[in-house]
């Protein structure tokens, strides 16, 4: 697949943040209240550059093997770049997951909260940390269910001593998404975080007018993907 041109990224990185602006104006919340996560899993090094030279500093990934291999080399480009996991994690991949992100999304069971608390404990680090709700029951779907979240961030909190300071979800495709997020919003109102993690390239403007401070967006800003990554499995297509 050939680069993107560095001015197209650019044109698609305005407009995308120009909706976010836009949305937020419209739903009467705070400028920057909405923060943009560019999604670049199964883009390399050479695309994801321009969007990082036209002032992009958050992204998203979906495996920690694919972020190793691309990361360390891209964030020579700028020191203030944030990092963010938002597909599946594997319990032995939290040695890596807590070394190199600054945010995992994907918290949905114990033993991944364990992990993750011993690592955060070994290396000192704390990557902002979010429960995955699974909003639509979806078998396939990664994600804790709704009526099982407040119990299971009490237990992050009081069993592994994890700070969880939000909740993620992916509404099922083909289900209008402003239910997804309204629930996930009653959620975290109830559970006491701040933080809602929802939205993509086809609903995003939806997920903010619900209350989103994180959008993940992929598609809208480098096009269309690759479809496997290489030497890496392929992503989950609901992740970005």
């Amino acid at each position: 697949m050939p680069d993107p041109a560095p001015d197209t990224v650019q044109s698609r990185l305005a407009s995308v943040l120009a909706r976010v602006e836009a949305r937020e104006a419209q739903s009467g919340r705070a400028p920057g209240s909405a923060r943009l996560i560019a999604v670049s899993k199964t883009f390399g090094v050479d695309e994801i550059r321009p969007v990082i030279a036209a002032g992009q500093r958050r992204f998203g990934e979906n495996r920690v093997q694919e972020a190793q291999a691309k990361w360390p080399l891209l964030r020579e480009m700028a020191d203030d770049i944030e990092l963010h996991l938002i597909g599946p994690l594997q319990s032995n991949k939290a040695k890596e997951a807590v070394a190199l992100f600054d945010a995992i999304h994907t918290i949905d069971r114990d033993k991944i909260a364990g992990a993750l608390a011993d690592e955060i404990a070994k290396q000192g680090r704390k990557p902002q940390l979010f429960v995955q709700v699974n909003t639509g029951l979806e078998p396939q779907k990664a994600g804790i269910a709704p009526r099982e979240a407040a119990e299971f961030v009490e237990r992050c909190r009081t069993v592994h001593g994890l700070a969880i300071g939000g909740l993620m979800c992916i509404p099922p495709a083909g289900e209008a998404a402003g239910p997804h997020f309204a629930l996930l919003a009653k959620m975290a109102a109830e559970i006491g975080v701040s933080e809602l993690s929802m939205g993509m390239s086809g609903d995003f403007e939806t997920a903010i007018a619900f209350g989103a401070t994180y959008v993940r967006v992929g598609g809208a800003i480098f096009g269309s993907r690759p479809p496997i990554a290489p030497a890496v499995a392929p992503d989950e297509p609901a992740a970005g």
